[in-house]
């Protein structure tokens, strides 16, 4: 065997693929526990060097220093939404659970109803005096989050309400890098004469979607090229709070029936509202790639089966897992450290929505 070890010889020995291999090394997508143990097993017997960010000989990846000595060993996750399967949520909220238990800490999942939200309220079962710390994704209401945020429990957020009009959260916040690929995919589709590319998504509905739509506009004029206001399709039905439902396809569809041609390339905010821009072209009789390129953001499991498959950015949500568990545990040791933004890294990939 040669002196370095690859990914390939450590699938040759178990008879299995690479990219199984690949998704434990680096800690990416779902695997059975079964799987990852048994590949790491073998890597390590075989003296394999390059593993992305674990820490193999410790049952947890993150500095043990955080464990709790006594007291409180309670994570309460506050959430407004569902989070399937289909969520990149659901992938980094098993990586940051897992972290937790090997650190000696519960997590509790509360979700909050709309009357909750409005009239300020917690939980029913949320126990400030066993709670360690909050953890908050998919919370956008701004005025509900400035007050989790005044409780004076360690709290970390994982996306946020726009912030760019108000007071900053005083809270870590985390997010997922929502311009670099942006830019990438907007210069890429100029270089293929793609010049007129508009933008799809309620770009106030949270910070990530309007960090999008700046990295589509930044790139838009730095590449010499205007972003029609026609083109840029980003409020949303009165009265409809999230996208993703009927009420914004019907949005969607009278905004481009307005339309007096089509753009080269829509970006859409994510890939739920790609695919329902899908849906509306389909009924408008617009093909995809034919007539307009398409890209969302999330690579989501409906993202490859989609037809055609579609182009997007993928969020590697178990880095997003252990970044957060770093995040809230630092900040529960050391309460009095500078509120921090931390953004992990996205990757762009390629299907056929663009002719790929």
């Amino acid at each position: 065997m040669a002196d370095r070890v690859t990914l390939q010889d450590i699938a040759d020995e178990l008879g299995i693929s690479r990219n199984t291999v690949s998704k434990t090394i680096n800690n990416t997508g779902i695997l059975a526990d079964a799987t990852r143990d048994r590949v790491l097993k073998k890597a390590i017997e075989m003296g394999y060097k390059q593993f992305s960010y674990m820490n193999i000989s410790s049952p947890t990846s993150v500095d043990v220093s955080f464990a709790p000595e006594t007291g409180n060993r309670e994570i309460s996750l506050f959430t407004s939404n569902f989070i399937g399967n289909s969520h990149f949520a659901s992938t980094m909220l098993d990586k940051f659970q897992r972290e937790l238990c090997g650190l000696g800490y519960s997590l509790t999942m509360y979700r909050l109803q709309e009357h909750e939200i409005k009239s300020f309220l917690l939980p029913n079962a949320y126990n400030k005096e066993r709670t360690a710390g909050i953890i908050c994704v998919e919370m956008f209401d701004r005025d509900y989050c400035h007050m989790l945020c005044d409780l004076n429990v360690p709290t970390l957020f994982v996306d946020t309400p726009v912030t760019d009009f108000d007071q900053p959260l005083k809270s870590d916040c985390l997010y997922m890098d929502n311009q670099t690929n942006i830019c990438c995919f907007v210069r890429e589709m100029i270089r293929r004469g793609k010049k007129r590319i508009g933008f799809i998504g309620e770009i106030m509905h949270c910070q990530s979607f309007y960090e999008r739509f700046l990295g589509y506009r930044n790139a838009m004029y730095l590449s010499g090229f205007s972003c029609p206001e026609e083109y840029c399709i980003i409020k949303n039905k009165e009265g409809t709070k999230t996208p993703g439902y009927a009420p914004y396809r019907e949005y969607l569809k009278e905004q481009l029936q307005k339309l007096s041609e089509l753009p080269d390339v829509f970006i859409c905010a994510n890939d739920f509202i790609a695919i329902d821009t899908m849906l509306v072209f389909k009924e408008l009789g617009i093909s995809v790639p034919q007539d307009v390129y398409l890209c969302g953001f999330d690579d989501s499991p409906e993202s490859k089966v989609t037809t055609p498959t579609l182009t997007t950015v993928h969020i590697h949500s178990q880095i997003m897992g252990f970044s957060a568990v770093n995040l809230l545990m630092s900040r529960i040791k050391e309460p009095s450290l500078n509120f921090r933004k931390v953004y992990t890294e996205t990757s762009l990939i390629y299907r056929e929505s663009t002719a790929d």
